[in-house]
């Protein structure tokens, strides 16, 4: 007997092999809604804020959640899923006028962040909640593309600052280099050294924290302990990260000169920096292991 074959049909719901069915015209209608809406954001993104060591990470963290998203696209669109309409459309209009708002204004963190509304108003009109909770990590990884607002940096930069530069003097001090400080400059020899905001660890944290949460995701722990373990140690595994990317540049500078300090090293020891994050958090993750894995290192049964 033939087994009758499956097809995509342009007029209604397709169904695929594994059975999930797809509502082809709905998710053209959104798809192209959401083209339409944020290309523009997007193109806007990478010409200024994308373009900045602070928020590079930007295009990877929107291509990660698409990516997840489409993983899961089987799972959204199971057989519990349940469109809610009126809970998608009113979500949908908050979204729309944040955006609006962002737009008109010019303040990009606004309409790039309507995006954090719009995903989910969409997903409840085409799967739902149940498709909504199903797609909770995307759509939560999804923060950390936005810009943080320019007056929350300004606030966090300067103290962030302040307690490197402190801690960084005491570690040399302690080491027997002929180091001062005033606010954030630091004199070590006959070189003054002004801590940066990028070294403030502010945009490092933000960078290293949504690398945490992939790592989870990607190692799939499903101990809550340990996730919000793994997610708090990120703090002070940036600010370590960060003071020694201070130290590295003042002990180039006092040996081998400003020119060095200011030069390849300064952009090398921001690749410092990330693998001393790295491996810290990795470290930190095997520890964890010694507790929440099972033997055998089955993830996450305990």
């Amino acid at each position: 007997m033939a087994t009758p074959s499956t097809s995509l049909s342009e007029s209604g719901p397709s169904a695929t092999s594994s059975g999930v069915t797809y509502p082809l015209r709905a998710l053209i209608v959104l798809l192209v809604g959401l083209a339409v809406m944020y290309v523009p954001t997007f193109m806007r993104l990478a010409e200024a804020v994308w373009s900045t060591d602070e928020q590079g990470h930007g295009p990877l963290i929107l291509g990660a959640c698409a990516w997840l998203l489409w993983d899961m696209r089987a799972h959204l669109f199971g057989p519990q899923s349940r469109p809610a309409p009126v809970a998608g459309s009113l979500l949908l209009l908050v979204s729309v006028v944040i955006y609006t708002v962002g737009r008109s204004q010019q303040v990009i963190e606004l309409e790039a962040g309507s995006l954090l509304l719009t995903l989910p108003a969409c997903l409840l009109l085409l799967v739902g909640p149940t498709g909504l909770r199903r797609a909770w990590f995307p759509l939560v990884f999804l923060f950390f593309m936005v810009p943080l607002p320019g007056v929350l940096v300004q606030a966090m930069t300067m103290p962030l600052k302040s307690v490197v530069s402190v801690v960084a003097e005491q570690l040399l001090y302690w080491a027997g280099y002929p180091i001062a400080r005033t606010g954030v400059t630091l004199m070590v020899g006959p070189y003054q050294l002004l801590v940066a905001d990028a070294c403030s660890g502010l945009n490092s944290l933000f960078t290293l924290e949504a690398l945490g949460f992939l790592y989870m995701r990607i190692m799939n722990y499903t101990s809550k302990a340990r996730n919000v373990i793994l997610a708090v140690g990120i703090i002070p595994i940036a600010f370590i990260s960060n003071v020694t990317r201070v130290i590295i540049l003042v002990l180039v500078t006092y040996h081998f000169g400003d020119e060095a300090g200011q030069g390849f090293m300064h952009g090398f020891a921001g690749i410092v920096l990330f693998a001393v994050a790295l491996t810290l958090t990795y470290g930190l993750d095997r520890l964890l292991a010694a507790r929440f894995d099972d033997e055998g290192g089955t993830r996450g049964k305990r």
